[in-house]
């Protein structure tokens, strides 16, 4: 079946099924648009433009200090930044001088921190002030041999540039005092007093890598993915190829999620650079700033995840902005329901479609169609450009007919080189060329594909395989919910047994007897769930994802504690 690649007859003429990708380091992207556009704008951050000729003016005094400082090819540099002009200039400063980006959330514990920077075996780490406390505290358990300190200020405009100060020791109940030495040094005395005289390093696209980035780890420890430059270039040339109608006006990008995850960082961050497109970064999700953002800044494009999305549209003052200038969307992270793509293309006039794919794969194997083409709603879309898709049935290791459920495995030029340091976690997942995702789903005839569940979320509950996205879809086209999250949790009788996490849209009263009313209406008896938790909000990673596992982990602990 999937030999046939049933998908390719719904391509749009505008798209091509093959694409010729430049084997080219990424970072060549940016000297390119800094010399086709050196005056125009390529960062907006609160309130403050820079040029693509001063992105690539930093980016080379960087690299210039890094080289100085002993920066080698192939050495890890760890980039521990929100979205803002330095977590750019850090990454492709990085690239230029031959090191290999690992990119480090922001929000990590001591003990993940550690671990990130002990695994990847990092040389430098560039970092907030505000986070200089954490890295001094694990630094010397690992190989990090310099740290280099910015702040949120250093690119505010006047006079925000003077107040912030105050804004962030009223926020975080802290002043860090940055005490420059041989291995601390300040990143705004580098971009001052460091010439752009940085050597250029001998890249191999193909081989070398590019990045280090570490999955969420929802089991055991998190995994370093070796993507290199060719995973990275080919897949946001696929991204280019996808969003093939471009705005008279060129496009600007709304920077939300979060660079250091790798859907923001191809989808806003590369995409941008490459095509010479403005970037407006945003450092930290709240709906009512990112409303003032689109309202004043005009976007077109805008990568997001559902949790953003639902953020959106149902904030209270959503209709007090005009919003019309967003034409595109592709939503990914997590599955994105129906009902919440249908308002927000509502209330946007844009187009919002569901995309797939996985930090192994850079990140994007599937999308729907933007323009052009079918729209399938509830479908993660079509393989892009030479990307391959199958279903394996996991007991029998066969391909799975179609319609039928199975494991999900993709194959192309976007797909990892393997783990870093982990032969064996490797060859779990990759086999002659394809990698296997661990997400279950399936294709129908037309070619669209439907993920029904990671393999580790699929619920057995008394003999019967549930799919929590089966049960949330339902739960959100309920018009009191504003998000909800399923979850198979420990039953002695059943084995497991389904319970929903609801948060309620603001001055909505919905009792647990009507949910259940309601879900008994639109679901078989054996998926509806069992237990109901409402709550004011849900864990979530940074880039909006809900983290099921943790809700899981907490029913567990509760129950271990709880007398017999």
């Amino acid at each position: 079946m999937g030999e046939e690649r049933l998908w390719l007859k719904h391509y749009p003429e505008e798209i091509a099924t093959s694409i010729a990708y430049e084997e080219k380091p990424l970072h060549v992207f940016l000297k390119e648009s800094a010399d086709h556009y050196p005056e125009k704008k390529a960062l907006h951050f609160m309130g403050k433009d820079m040029t693509f000729a001063e992105l690539f003016t930093q980016a080379k005094r960087m690299a210039n200090f890094m080289q100085a400082h002993g920066l080698k090819k192939g050495d890890r540099v760890a980039v521990m930044l929100p979205n803002c002009p330095q977590a750019v200039i850090s990454y492709y400063a990085t690239l230029m001088a031959g090191g290999v980006v690992v990119q480090t959330n922001p929000l990590y514990t001591e003990r993940e921190l550690e671990y990130q920077m002990k695994d990847s075996g990092a040389a430098f780490i560039i970092c907030l002030d505000i986070l200089l406390p954490r890295v001094s505290n694990v630094r010397e358990n690992t190989d990090i041999r310099h740290t280099i300190v910015t702040g949120i200020k250093d690119y505010l405009p006047f006079p925000k540039n003077l107040i912030y100060p105050f804004i962030q020791r009223k926020q975080y109940n802290m002043v860090v005092k940055v005490e420059e030495s041989e291995d601390t040094h300040v990143w705004q005395k580098i971009i001052d007093n460091t010439s752009d005289g940085y050597t250029p390093a001998d890249v191999d696209a193909k081989e070398d890598l590019a990045l280090l980035q570490y999955t969420g780890g929802t089991t055991g420890h998190p995994k370093g993915v070796m993507l290199t430059h060719y995973n990275l270039v080919s897949n946001v040339q696929m991204a280019d190829a996808w969003l093939f109608e471009k705005s008279d006006s060129q496009d600007v990008v709304l920077g939300v999620l979060p660079f250091f995850h790798v859907y923001g960082m191809t989808t806003v961050m590369n995409l941008s650079i490459m095509n010479g497109a403005k970037m407006v970064l945003v450092p930290k999700f709240d709906a009512q700033e990112v409303l003032k953002t689109i309202h004043k800044q005009k976007p077109t494009l805008f990568p997001g995840a559902p949790t953003i999305y639902i953020g959106i549209i149902n904030h209270p003052d959503v209709d007090k902005y005009d919003l019309s200038s967003i034409r595109a969307c592709i939503s990914g992270s997590a599955p994105l329901p129906v009902e919440v793509q249908q308002q927000f293309e509502y209330k946007t006039g844009g187009k919002l479609v569901e995309g797939y794919g996985l930090t192994e794969t850079s990140p994007v194997t599937h999308a729907n169609f933007v323009w052009g083409g079918e729209k399938v709603n509830g479908s993660i879309g079509v393989p892009w450009p030479d990307t391959d898709a199958k279903i394996y049935n996991m007991e029998t290791g066969e391909e799975a007919p179609i319609g039928e459920v199975g494991e999900i495995a993709v194959k192309g030029p976007q797909i990892m080189k393997g783990y870093w340091n982990n032969e064996e976690e490797t060859a779990n997942v990759l086999k002659e060329g394809w990698f296997f995702t661990g997400d279950l789903g399936y294709m129908d005839e037309e070619g669209y594909f439907y993920v029904v569940d990671r393999k580790k979320d699929m619920i057995i509950a008394g003999g019967f395989n549930i799919y929590p996205r089966e049960v949330e879809e339902v739960l959100y086209e309920h018009e009191g919910i504003a998000e909800a999250v399923v979850a198979g949790i420990p039953d002695p009788y059943r084995g497991e047994t389904v319970k929903a996490y609801v948060v309620l849209k603001e001055g909505y009263d919905l009792s647990e007897d009507e949910l259940n009313e309601y879900c008994r209406k639109n679901l078989a008896a054996f998926k509806v769930p069992r237990l109901y938790e409402f709550r004011s909000e849900l864990p979530k990673t940074a880039v909006g994802k809900i983290l099921r596992r943790q809700l899981v982990d907490e029913e567990k602990e509760k129950s271990a504690t709880e007398p017999v």
